[in-house]
C-alpha cells in the first residue's frame, strides 16, 4: 500500500442487502491486503430505519429488514458508506435531509443533488431517475405511495445545480446516461457471451450532465447489469469513464473498486478477488468487465427495478 493511496469501493443497487455487501467488503480487504477507506452506493439502497417500514414499502419486502439493525445500534457499518437515492428508498425519512445527513453510524445520505468532499475526493451526485411529467413540478412531501414514488424523480433545479459543477472526481447517478450501448458499439462487438442492452436504456438528462460537467468517473446503477464505456475525449473534452453496476445479488459485477493515488485512479477491478482489471492509461470499455459466470447474464432493465 502506497502512503496517501485510497481504496474506494462502489456498490450497485443494494436493495436492503447490507449484511451481504459487508461480507463482500471484508473479502475485498483480505484480497487487496488493505482496508477499504470509503464505500459509495449508487441508489436503491433501501435504508428503512424501521423493520415495519421495510416490510410495507421495500421493493424486496420478503427480505429481512437489515438496515433497521444499523439504525437502532445493533450493528455498526465497518466502513463509511455514502449513498445517493434511487427510485426505491425510504423517501419519507430522506425528505427532511435533502441536503444530506447521517442515518446511522458510518451511513451517510449525500442528498438529492450537489457536491460533497468525500475522503478528499470531489463527489458530485444526482439522486433519482428521469420522469418527464414531473421534471418541472415541485417536490411534494411523501405522504402517500404516489408522492413517495414521485420523490424518486429528479427535478430541473437539481439538474441545474449539478450542471454548474466542475473539477469533479466522481459523479454518482442512479439511472444510466443515454447512449452507452451506441458508444460501446462504435468500439466493436461486445466480448463473447455479452450482449448490448436496448439503445433506449438511460436518459438524455444524465447524458447532458456528463457532457457538461466532464467528471473523471461516472458511477451508476438502476438497470441491474454491469457496463463500461468512455464518453468524451474528443478534441478538448476530457474523458469520463462510466462504470454501471449490477444489483447486489453477486459481487462479480455489483462491487467495483478503485485504488487512487491522490485524486487519480491508478487501478480498478470488480468483485472480491482483488484482481486488477484496468490500470491508468489503458482503454476503458467492455473489455474490462469480469468474465461472465455460470447462469444467464444479469440484464434486467426494468425502469421500476
Amino acid at each position: 500500500m502506497t502512503p496517501g493511496s485510497l481504496l474506494v469501493a462502489a456498490l450497485g443497487d443494494i436493495h436492503g442487502r447490507f449484511h451481504r455487501v459487508e461480507a463482500w467488503l471484508d473479502a475485498l480487504e483480505e484480497a487487496r491486503g488493505r482496508a477499504v477507506d470509503v464505500v459509495l452506493a449508487v441508489g436503491d439502497v433501501e435504508a428503512f430505519r424501521l423493520a415495519d417500514d421495510h416490510r410495507r414499502k421495500a421493493a424486496k419486502r420478503a427480505m429481512p429488514a437489515e438496515f433497521a439493525e444499523y439504525a437502532d445500534g445493533q450493528r455498526v457499518m465497518k466502513r463509511p458508506l455514502y449513498f445517493i437515492a434511487g427510485n426505491n428508498e425510504d423517501f419519507e425519512a430522506l425528505h427532511d435531509v435533502q441536503e444530506g445527513g447521517q442515518l446511522a453510524p458510518n451511513v451517510y445520505y449525500l442528498g438529492r443533488a450537489g457536491l460533497k468532499q468525500v475522503a478528499g475526493l470531489r463527489v458530485g451526485y444526482l439522486s433519482g431517475i428521469h420522469a418527464p411529467r414531473f421534471y418541472e413540478q415541485p417536490l411534494k412531501r411523501p405522504r402517500s405511495l404516489d408522492t413517495a414514488k414521485q420523490a424518486g424523480y429528479f427535478r430541473v433545479a437539481e439538474v441545474e445545480r449539478v450542471s454548474a459543477l466542475r473539477d469533479v472526481d466522481m459523479l454518482l447517478v442512479h439511472e444510466w446516461p443515454r447512449g452507452l450501448p451506441q458508444k460501446a458499439q462504435e468500439e466493436g462487438p461486445p466480448p463473447p457471451g455479452r450482449t448490448l442492452p436496448s439503445y433506449w436504456i438511460g436518459n438524455p438528462i444524465t447524458r447532458r450532465l456528463v457532457e457538461t460537467v466532464h467528471p473523471r468517473w461516472v458511477l451508476c446503477g438502476h438497470s441491474h447489469r454491469a457496463f463500461a464505456v468512455t464518453l468524451g475525449g474528443n478534441g478538448h473534452r476530457p474523458l469520463s469513464r462510466v462504470a454501471c453496476l449490477d444489483q447486489a445479488t453477486r459481487p462479480e459485477e455489483s462491487l467495483f473498486w478503485m485504488e487512487l493515488e491522490g485524486r487519480t485512479v491508478a487501478c480498478a477491478g470488480w468483485g472480491t478477488s482483488g484482481r486488477v482489471a484496468w490500470r491508468a492509461g489503458e482503454p476503458w470499455n467492455l473489455g474490462v468487465l469480469p468474465p461472465l459466470g455460470p447462469g444467464p447474464e444479469s440484464s434486467s432493465v426494468l425502469a421500476g427495478s
